[in-house]
C-alpha cells in the first residue's frame, strides 16, 4: 500500500519512538492513505511542509483494526495516550471505567488503523466522559467533518516494511486554510448536534457506569 506523512521535515527513514508519546495511540510513525490530508498536517501557521510518499508492505504483519470495534474500544485507547483534564469525579470514574472493561492489548499489534482525534475529536470524547452527549450522539459525532483515519506503525518489524518513495513542498497556501477548514466544518456539524437537550432513550455514561455494561452489550453495537 502507498501512505503519506506530513510534516515540516523529509522523513527518509522513520525510526521508532520517533513520534510524541501523548499522540492519539502513543509514540509510532502516524500515515495516511489520502495525500491531501496529509499536506493538510504538514504545514501550520507560518510554515510550510513536506509531503512525504511511502511504499508500505504489510504482508506478515499483525494489525489492529479499531474501527471493527466499538468506539468504546477506540476510545479506551485515546484515554490511555492523551493527556487531557479530569475535570468531575464521575469523569475520572468513567476513565477508569472505559479503559477497564472496553480496552484491548493494542500494544501487541505492529500496525494500528483508525479515527483521527485531533483537539476537534477528543473534545467530542471529553463531552461524552463529563455525560454532556450519549454513546449515539460519540458514535455520529465520528463521521462529522470529515477528519479521516489514520495507519500507525508501532513495532520494530512494521518500521523494516516501510520504504521512502518521494516527497513534495507542499505551501502553507492553501492548504494551511483547508486544514482550517476541515477542522471548522467538524466543529460546526459537532455543535448543530443539540447539546443541552437530553435524548430520551439514550445511552450516557451514567448508564454505562450504573449498569456495568460491557464490550458484549447489544446496546452498544
Amino acid at each position: 500500500m502507498i501512505l503519506y506523512h506530513g510534516s515540516d521535515k523529509i522523513i527518509k527513514k522513520p525510526f521508532i519512538n520517533g513520534g510524541r508519546v501523548h499522540n492519539d495511540y502513543g509514540s509510532g510513525f502516524y500515515c495516511t492513505e489520502f495525500p491531501d490530508m496529509a499536506r493538510e498536517w504538514s504545514v501550520g501557521a507560518g510554515q510550510n511542509g513536506y509531503l512525504n510518499c511511502y511504499d508500505f508492505d504489510l504482508s506478515g504483519l499483525s494489525v489492529i483494526d479499531l474501527n471493527d470495534h466499538s468506539i468504546l474500544t477506540w476510545l479506551a485507547v485515546l484515554l490511555q495516550n492523551r493527556t487531557f483534564t479530569i475535570e468531575t469525579p464521575l469523569a475520572a470514574s468513567a476513565k477508569d471505567y472505559i479503559v477497564s472493561e472496553f480496552g484491548t492489548d493494542y500494544l501487541q499489534y505492529d500496525v494500528i488503523r483508525g479515527y483521527r482525534a485531533d483537539d476537534s475529536y477528543f473534545s467530542f470524547a471529553q463531552d461524552f466522559l463529563c455525560n454532556v452527549i450519549s454513546y449515539q450522539q460519540l458514535k455520529k459525532s465520528m463521521y462529522l467533518g470529515d477528519l479521516g483515519e489514520q495507519i500507525v506503525l508501532k513495532s520494530a518489524v512494521a518500521y523494516e516494511h516501510i520504504k521512502f518513495s518521494y516527497y513534495e513542498n507542499v505551501p502553507m497556501v492553501p492548504w494551511l486554510e483547508r486544514k482550517n477548514e476541515r477542522d471548522a466544518k467538524a466543529r460546526k456539524a459537532y455543535f448543530s448536534i443539540d447539546r443541552d437537550s437530553y435524548v430520551p432513550g439514550g445511552i450516557y455514561i451514567v448508564n454505562i457506569l450504573d449498569e456495568r455494561m460491557r464490550k458484549d452489550d447489544p446496546r452498544l453495537r
